[in-house]
């Protein structure tokens, strides 16, 4: 059903910028990016930091591939002391020398940028992680998703904090972002984007949050949850602004929305 205040959520937008919708999700797509500004905003601010962190990771990947100078000096070594052994063997012989030595280098070269660009999460989040906050959640590890819902059913919904997440899955979490041992009551495995404004199970939309480590804890977070939650249906807020606010930095939506710089609850009076 289609409303004014309705707009495409940001797993629309990234499926039909990669060209994976139906044909008849297309035309509704399109029929509603060529009427929305909003959406046709977002669309692009979507595509332009997915091009961003492309760029970015190839960057990081050509320092992780190594320089093929060392193997090409040593193949050199090799071609010429094959050359002074082998000075009477025949044109063929040195041919097969040479393909039994390259053929090794060129299979690690290959396996060096092949592990490059397919490790696991599991294997470069955690040095990416021990330098994060887990005030904010990393971007990468934690960007939010969302489940095709509109304000109408996020509104007759019931306000679901949070939900459980088993064991695995909590794991999983710690893990990527570098704390495996961790204190499990010291943290909350939280929604970025809460499942009250139509966040996902999905694990890129978990994060584990600090329940007391600093005045931007999960209890604040709920704070801002809620106060999101009610603009959204009384109709004063858009409900992607609100996925998308909370996402991007839940502290300074927070700031924004309580108008303050503190957690309202720091700023009182003792």
């Amino acid at each position: 059903m289609q409303c004014e205040d309705c707009h495409l959520s940001d797993q629309e937008l990234l499926l039909a910028a990669d060209g994976e919708l139906s044909a008849q999700d297309v035309a509704r797509v399109d029929s509603h990016l060529a009427a929305c500004w909003t959406c046709r905003t977002r669309k692009q601010e979507l595509e332009s930091a997915v091009a961003g962190f492309i760029r970015g990771y190839r960057r990081t990947l050509d320092s992780r591939i190594p320089s093929a100078d060392g193997p090409r000096a040593l193949l050199k070594a090799q071609i010429a002391q094959l050359n002074a052994n082998t000075r009477h063997s025949s044109v063929a012989s040195l041919s097969d020398s040479f393909r039994k030595f390259s053929w090794p280098v060129a299979a690690g070269l290959f396996l060096a940028m092949l592990l490059g660009y397919f490790a696991p999460r599991s294997w470069i989040a955690p040095q990416r992680a021990r330098a994060a906050t887990v005030t904010v959640p990393d971007r990468i590890l934690t960007p939010g998703a969302t489940v095709f819902i509109g304000r109408e059913e996020v509104c007759r919904a019931s306000n679901t904090k949070n939900k459980g997440v088993s064991t695995t899955i909590r794991r999983r979490v710690f893990e990527e972002y570098g704390i495996p041992s961790a204190e499990p009551r010291a943290y909350e495995v939280d929604y970025l984007i809460t499942p009250a404004l139509g966040g996902s199970d999905d694990i890129h939309n978990l994060w584990p949050e600090s329940n007391a480590a600093t005045i931007w804890n999960a209890q604040v977070k709920d704070e801002l949850e809620d106060h999101l939650r009610d603009l959204v249906c009384r109709g004063q807020l858009d409900l992607t602004t609100a996925q998308r606010e909370i996402a991007m930095n839940w502290i300074e939506a927070y700031k924004k929305y309580f108008h303050t710089d503190r957690p309202l609850e720091a700023a009182k009076p003792q």
